[in-house]
């Protein structure tokens, strides 16, 4: 896996691509006008983006109708040194749709305990919880 940076103005702005030609922009967050997403910001879009294809994949296969998928992962930090790392994060999975309360939960589960790269990553430094919140149509 591979990806670019490049700066796009003369500040802290950049240009971030992948293998697939997508790109996402990056700044900082304590420029008076930003422009992209934080990379603390990141990694909290990657969990959460990680999850939900995990989620919405292992739905799909039991032939549960997802009409509305939203997910919310709020991340707590701490000073180490001269950083700010994240200790926990916490992510609320939000569902609607013709939905099997248990079979969204089970989802859940393996993803966060079995297939999620993304929230793996972070096994041994940062506490990932999660919950499911299924809103019937």
């Amino acid at each position: 896996m591979k990806i670019t940076l490049e700066r796009k103005n003369t500040e802290y702005l950049l240009e971030a691509k992948g293998v697939s030609g997508n790109t996402v922009m990056i700044d900082h967050s304590g420029m008076e006008t930003v422009q992209g997403v934080s990379p603390m910001e990141l990694l909290l879009m990657g969990v959460g983006s990680c999850s939900a294809i995990d989620i919405i994949h292992i739905l799909k296969k039991q032939r549960q109708e997802i009409t509305s998928y939203k997910v919310v992962v709020e991340g707590e930090r701490y000073l180490l040194d001269d950083s700010m790392p994240f200790k926990s994060m916490h992510v609320k999975v939000i569902l609607e749709g013709e939905i099997d309360a248990q079979k969204a939960q089970k989802a859940a589960d393996l993803s966060f305990e079995k297939y999620c790269s993304v929230s793996k990553s972070f096994d041994k430094c940062v506490e990932i919880t999660y919950e499911v919140e299924l809103k019937t149509v």
